[in-house]
């Protein structure tokens, strides 16, 4: 029996993920993962030791700082292999008996009363499906921000593989449209961040689709740095959160900036208009004119 309604967060990268996962995790009936399960992925009862000390007023400063809420990527691959890196979108039928089996045992170690809801970060791949199966009845909260934002963030990170080209990326061989596209702008890195984003999109869009939209709440990074506290509302309403005085106590040490256009001037004018180009239809598709 998989463990009732997991919060699930996800979302494309560099959209608003981490903040809103972080400050999610101050909520006292979720457990989520850690750097401790990343770093000791098979001594679980650290993590889960972790969830009771951290609701100690002396404590929690400390010990978020060492061991913040982490997608733990390393705790994944230790279960389920091939979770951290598929080439495509996981689905349910991906997913084996024995790694059900396994991560059903792993997440027992962590979630304990009164921390009984799990709490999960994903980015990249949505994997909605493939969760579902594992998971009884998850809430999906999907962050979306701006791809021009988005586009901007990748080419200014050191960990951003689109520098080795589509053949050697994460997100598998490129469409023949999407390959015309690129090849069109002179293989733009600028165009290929912005078809990553495309591509990462329309999965969202399917998997929300196959497990259902009243499962997945979308909520705008743009929105999340106007209103952190009414996003929050949000969610906590659409994944059964009791709302209490001292989670938005711990809400309000946040400091949201909305840092979307960045890309108007960390990009060149020819940079700038490849990337409108490209995205032109998405972003009306998804709000952003």
């Amino acid at each position: 029996m998989g463990f009732e309604q997991p919060v699930v967060v996800f979302g494309t990268g560099r959209s608003g993920t981490t903040i809103f996962h972080q400050m999610l995790s101050h909520h006292s009936g979720l457990a989520w993962l850690s750097a401790l399960a990343s770093r000791y992925p098979d001594r679980l009862a650290l993590n889960g030791a972790l969830m009771r000390a951290v609701d100690h007023p002396l404590l929690e400063k400390l010990l978020r700082r060492k061991y913040p809420p982490d997608e733990s990527y390393e705790f994944w691959e230790h279960y389920a292999p091939g979770f951290a890196e598929p080439c495509r979108d996981l689905l349910d039928s991906d997913l084996s008996r024995k790694v059900q089996e396994h991560l059903q045992v792993a997440f027992r170690r962590i979630v304990k009363p009164p921390r009984d809801r799990l709490l999960l970060k994903i980015t990249g791949w949505p994997r909605l499906r493939y969760l579902s199966a594992l998971f009884d009845r998850p809430k999906y909260i999907h962050i979306v921000r701006d791809g021009r934002a988005v586009v901007n963030s990748l080419l200014h990170v050191n960990f951003w593989r689109g520098w080795r080209g589509p053949w050697n990326w994460r997100w598998g061989p490129l469409s023949p449209q999407y390959e015309a596209e690129w090849e069109g702008y002179n293989r733009s890195f600028v165009v290929l961040a912005a078809i990553q984003w495309k591509i990462l999109m329309d999965a969202a869009e399917e998997a929300t689709h196959a497990v259902g939209a009243d499962n997945v709440l979308e909520i705008r990074y743009e929105d999340l740095c106007a209103d952190p506290i009414a996003e929050h509302q949000r969610a906590a309403e659409f994944a059964g959160l009791k709302w209490s005085a001292g989670f938005q106590s711990e809400l309000t040490f946040y400091r949201l900036r909305n840092k979307n256009s960045k890309w108007q001037t960390d990009l060149t004018a020819q940079q700038r208009s490849a990337l409108e180009d490209v995205l032109g239809p998405y972003l009306e598709r998804f709000g952003y004119s």
